[in-house]
């Protein structure tokens, strides 16, 4: 065994390279500056990690990489607290308050005394109203017995994770992709493989790459659409191909539709429209405007439900209550209308950014059809999207997110531009950016 002490982020031993491999292991200077990191000669053994104090920490922490777009933003906090004007385009979290119905609500439950637990899967009200949201905006009937609320659509991920991954298996994953993902496999104990995508196949897993990539340890794959970080789609044909594959082999396809009310060509349709045995997680944070009150859902097969509430029960017993009554106005007319005239706004914000990025010099070979994201090459701007990103918040005063967040693939010529600001905050990020790339060329 070597024991060192480290201050620079460190690769997993184990890492391999190519269009297929398990994430790697990066311990964040902060990680290892509080611990040993003790790595064993043989290469396929995982890193443990030593408190200082002697106390044991388990080696999943280790795999568990903090988001690097947080750093960024308390830099950002520190600038604009001494004075500085500060653009904020690096938080995928709405600008938008939560709609005045859904307040009142929320605040007429605790007025009410209605502050005790629910039940794991839910208060039977709210996945009565989730049921009939499909009903009126898919067309389609999903059973409320199928749907399961959770804290937030980390919760709802938390639980299909749990139901589904064992110590060792694999879940094939896109690369770039939401970075929390591949964090919930490995608490659960399991392999996350991380699949290069890029724009000749819209930047989204496909039935191919699981063609090519499944094996026999693999349990499932996960996709989002849209996605975070590219706001691309998957068509539907291509999703119940994938479901299809995946239950041929004894696995499941997990879809992370959190983005769906904020799709801006046509309308996205949902996974359960083409099978029943997929899991879709959802959420009440981006399209309803309600990060703060962590609330979200999950709808499983029917065979899994007892598994989920066994696990809800003793996970987190249940998701908030005063959320849950809250949200029961989300699905009111009113709220709809207010939800829709935001999502035409996005829309008009990404029609202003797309062009204004391009004109600059990133490449982006895909137009983001939902969520409210721009993920641009800028390799030809800068041969670092990292320290780019770190040069454009101290000098340039606009704060993005670089693509390390989203994996390991070309990371370090991407970053993501977020459009959650009004479009003549957004202006103004463009100017600023405009004249930082000027004065180094």
């Amino acid at each position: 065994m070597v024991q060192e002490k480290r201050r620079l982020s460190v690769l997993h031993p184990s890492t391999t390279r190519g269009p297929r491999a398990p994430f790697f292991l990066l311990v964040s200077k902060l990680q290892v500056d509080a611990a040993l990191i003790v790595t064993d000669q043989n290469p396929d053994s995982a890193v443990n990690i030593i408190d200082r104090k002697g106390w044991p920490l388990a080696q999943r922490v280790g795999y568990i990489e903090p988001f690097h777009v947080m750093a960024l933003l308390a830099r950002a906090r520190e600038l604009e607290a001494a004075g500085r004007s500060i653009i904020h385009m690096e938080i995928g979290e709405p600008d938008f308050t939560t709609p005045e119905p859904v307040r009142v609500a929320g605040a007429r439950a605790i007025e009410q005394g209605e502050t005790f637990y629910t039940p794991a899967l839910g208060l039977p009200a709210l996945r009565q109203a989730i049921s009939a949201h499909y009903r009126s905006r898919y067309g389609l009937a999903v059973a409320p017995e199928r749907i399961i609320v959770t804290p937030g659509a980390s919760g709802a991920l938390l639980l299909a994770t749990a139901a589904l991954v064992n110590p060792g298996d694999e879940v094939l994953l896109a690369d770039p992709g939401y970075p929390a993902n591949r964090h919930f496999v490995r608490l659960m104990g399991g392999v996350p493989v991380g699949i290069a995508v890029g724009p000749d196949s819209n930047y989204q897993l496909r039935r191919e790459h699981l063609q090519q990539y499944w094996g026999t340890h693999t349990k499932a794959a996960l996709v989002a659409t849209p996605s975070n970080p590219t706001g691309t789609l998957i068509e539907p044909d291509e999703l119940r191909a994938m479901a299809k594959f995946a239950a041929a082999r004894g696995g499941a396809l997990i879809v992370d539709e959190i983005y769906h009310g904020l799709v801006y060509e046509g309308a996205a349709q949902t996974a359960l429209a083409l099978r029943d045995d997929v899991f879709v997680i959802n959420s009440f944070s981006k399209y309803f405007n309600m990060t703060g009150w962590r609330l979200g859902w999950l709808v499983a097969p029917g065979c899994y439900f007892d598994a989920i509430d066994r696990i809800a029960q003793n996970v987190f017993l249940a998701a908030s209550t005063p959320a849950q009554y809250a949200a029961l106005a989300a699905f009111e007319p009113e709220t709809l209308a207010v939800l829709d005239a935001r999502r035409d706004e996005f829309r008009a914000r990404r029609d202003f950014l797309l062009p204004a990025l391009r004109s600059l010099g990133f490449g982006v070979p895909q137009n983001p059809q939902g969520a409210f994201y721009i993920y641009a090459n800028s390799k030809a701007l800068a041969p670092d999207s990292f320290v780019f990103a770190n040069e454009l918040l101290e000098q340039a005063g606009v704060a993005i997110t670089p693509g390390i967040d989203f994996g390991a693939h070309a990371a370090g010529e991407h970053v993501r531009f977020a459009y959650t600001r009004p479009t003549e905050v957004l202006r103004e990020g463009i100017s600023r950016i405009g004249r930082f790339l000027g004065g180094q060329r």
